[in-house]
């Protein structure tokens, strides 16, 4: 019986052990949380899908990099785009869309699909020029799946992800009808624990 019980209480032990990890991965799992003008989104994130590319976001939002921006480019059936630092500053709307952050992110494209309320990074021709910028799916878009990093997905606030797809826009310089007539701000993207989110 003794064996038979310390036999158990090891078998337990290492149960414990081997579980800690996860459980701790659990407790510091954590979500972005974007307040924008029309509401709250909140973002769950996948780093086991494009690690670098969700350090690389958080890491910029808790920096305060995302607080003040705009979501500059929105096309109605698609996707709303932000993450612009010049979009801070309405005198450089000329050149929204075109800023950047230091660093550019080599592409971690993946077998996700860019459904409803997907975040994926904006880039240019270059797959390894994403940096900031990034965008949320109003429907699906399956002709950008293994083309774009898509890290995360919306968790809460699809409503308010409707009323900025909805939001009326007119031509951006390059005649895409796309700009916003008013501001769509993103007063803040701060980044906390996924169980603090009710």
């Amino acid at each position: 019986m003794k064996k038979l019980l310390h036999s158990f209480i090891l078998t337990t032990t290492a149960l414990a052990l081997a579980l800690a990890p996860a459980a701790r991965a659990a407790e510091a799992k954590e979500v972005a949380v974007i307040k924008t003008s029309a509401g709250e989104m909140v973002i769950e994130f996948w780093p086991e899908t494009a690690p670098k590319t969700v350090a690389n976001f958080i890491m910029l939002a808790k920096k305060g990099f995302y607080d003040g921006t705009a979501f500059h480019r929105i096309i109605k059936g698609f996707m709303i785009q932000g993450g612009d630092p010049l979009s801070k500053d309405p005198s450089k709307e000329m050149l929204w869309g075109t800023g950047s952050a230091d660093e550019k992110l080599k592409a971690e494209f993946s077998e996700r699909k860019h459904d409803f309320g997907v975040i994926s990074m904006a880039r240019a021709a270059n797959p390894d020029s994403a940096s900031c910028q990034f965008f949320i799916c109003l429907e699906g878009a399956q002709a950008l799946n293994g083309k774009y990093t898509c890290f995360g997905k919306l968790i809460k606030g699809e409503d308010v992800l409707k009323k900025l797809g909805d939001t009326p826009v007119g031509p951006s310089a390059g005649g895409e009808p796309s700009k916003p007539k008013e501001r769509v701000g993103v007063e803040s993207v701060k980044i906390v624990a996924a169980d603090s989110i009710k």
